[in-house]
């Protein structure tokens, strides 16, 4: 066991002596994954607000008036005037609202006299999800209206028998960084520390320096492993750095038990980098090799993790992805450190998908090592 951990280290060393001597290189898997998490995190947001919207006044009662004074002092909505002449279809076309609100004719009288009053929302669908929150906050917006300034002048009938009172845990300001930082730590994570192992795995094969390995002493195990861990030694110091501008930038701590996240890191970076290796030893071509591991690093890591969206709304036939993707996991882990705080009893079964998906990728990798080692 001692003549294989030096073995192995020694192997560490000289890895870690190949990325150093590239400094630019190396500068880069440090800085752009912190600049990934500053960009994205801070650009993506839970809260839409200043969406152009128009109304049509067909009443111009002193109601219809406060009701539009409603929209206009809602952070959601920028109410902008309509040109005289022009139609809602026009507005809409010409991009220059994304929804006309139509106040009918005798809206006041039809309240007061507790006649049903319908008001119409031309909500352009081009974006499904904005339509879906214009729709919702008109809706908001108008029930508000009744229930604090109608229901004195209308008499009971209008008010609910059962109200609901809503509270939000964990993150109540809906504080779009406080969710989004997280996903993009572990995106950062699932990104270039997987790419440098392929690009340093795929580098030994196409310039012919894998025979080398191959007529040495060193055993597959021996290889892999020194390879491994030199890419979680970069690896660690990216997740070092990404986590201080969690801790500054994105105004986060740790929730409950850091033992979880520690441990989930060390595993995630094993089992990325492992991916990593696997790809450059089954394609010894540098460019293919960045290839598959941008795909699997990026693109199903940012669509098919919960980093975006929840994972149940992604259509059923390409959930079953997400169930193999070790990314879903360690978002998981990492919004529950910083947000929530159940700790071990609430993430150990993603403790342990990572750690089973991360031995999956190396198992391969020694397989394909394995073949192609000459036997002394």
């Amino acid at each position: 066991m001692r003549r294989l951990f030096s073995r192995v280290l020694a192997q560490a060393v000289k890895e870690l002596r190949q990325i150093t001597r590239d400094r630019f290189a190396l500068v880069l898997a440090l800085v752009l994954p912190c600049i990934l998490l500053i960009l994205l995190g801070n650009a993506i947001s839970l809260t839409v607000t200043d969406l152009p919207v128009t109304v049509m006044d067909l009443d111009s009662s002193p109601m219809s008036r406060e009701l539009i004074e409603s929209l206009r002092t809602s952070l959601t909505f920028r109410v902008v005037s309509m040109p005289p002449g022009a139609s809602p279809e026009s507005l809409l076309l010409d991009n220059e609202a994304k929804a006309v609100i139509i106040i009918p004719q005798h809206f006041e009288r039809d309240v007061q006299r507790h006649i049903p009053a319908q008001l119409q929302a031309l909500v352009d669908a081009t974006d499904s999800n904005t339509a879906t929150i214009i729709r919702g906050a008109v809706g908001s917006i108008t029930n508000a209206f009744v229930n604090e300034r109608l229901i004195p002048e209308t008499g009971p009938l209008q008010i609910s028998l059962v109200k609901a009172h809503t509270r939000l845990w964990y993150n109540p300001g809906r504080i779009a960084n406080k969710f989004y930082g997280p996903g993009i730590f572990v995106l950062g994570l699932s990104i270039f520390p997987p790419l440098m192992a392929a690009l340093a795995m795929s580098r030994e094969g196409e310039q012919k320096t894998i025979l080398q390995v191959y007529v040495s002493s060193i055993s597959a195990t021996e290889f892999l492993l020194g390879k491994i861990l030199a890419g979680m030694t970069i690896g660690a110091l990216q997740a070092f750095f990404q986590t201080l501008l969690l801790f500054t930038m994105f105004k986060l701590s740790f929730a409950g038990d850091p033992t979880p996240f520690l441990v989930a890191t060390i595993l995630y970076l094993f089992c990325a980098v492992s991916f990593g290796t696997l790809v450059g030893a089954g394609i010894p071509n540098m460019a293919a090799a960045v290839q598959v591991v941008s795909i699997a690093g990026f693109l199903l890591s940012y669509l098919l993790s919960g980093l975006i969206f929840p994972v149940e709304n992604i259509p059923a036939g390409l959930r079953w992805v997400s169930g193999i993707i070790q990314a879903r996991y360690y978002i998981e882990i990492v919004r529950d450190c910083f947000l929530r705080g159940g700790g071990w009893k609430a993430v150990w079964p993603s403790v342990l998908a990572i750690g089973g998906i991360g031995g999956f990728f190396y198992l391969q990798a020694w397989r394909v090592m394995r073949k192609m080692q000459v036997k002394a």
